[in-house]
């Protein structure tokens, strides 16, 4: 019995600790980039986009393909970069609720 009850306690402490992950990566901010930094995604730890800053130099008409280029990269590298946070820190959580390091 004491180890169903173990499990339990584990149980909830993993959900809670997830609970609490999904609260925070709300608050986290990365950012993804290309063109060597001309273009700049600003999204939260959930992939929610929240800014774009794109350099002047890009807005020219003769360009405008290009720029749809970039600004879809940098969109995939924040992606990319949100997918990393989330699993570093879901990595984190079990490690500490499984006592490993």
């Amino acid at each position: 019995m004491a180890d169903l009850e173990k499990m339990m306690k584990q149980a909830q402490e993993m959900q809670d600790r997830m609970t609490a992950l999904q609260n925070d990566l709300e608050h986290v901010e990365l950012v993804g980039e290309s063109g060597g930094g001309k273009i700049k995604l600003t999204v939260n730890g959930k992939g929610e986009a929240k800014s774009i800053t794109i350099d002047p130099s890009m807005l020219k008409a003769d360009e405008a393909d290009v720029l749809c280029d970039l600004v879809v990269a940098a969109m995939n590298d924040a992606r990319n970069k949100t997918e990393v946070t989330v699993a570093e820190r879901t990595k984190n959580i079990m490690s500490e609720l499984t006592g490993q390091s």
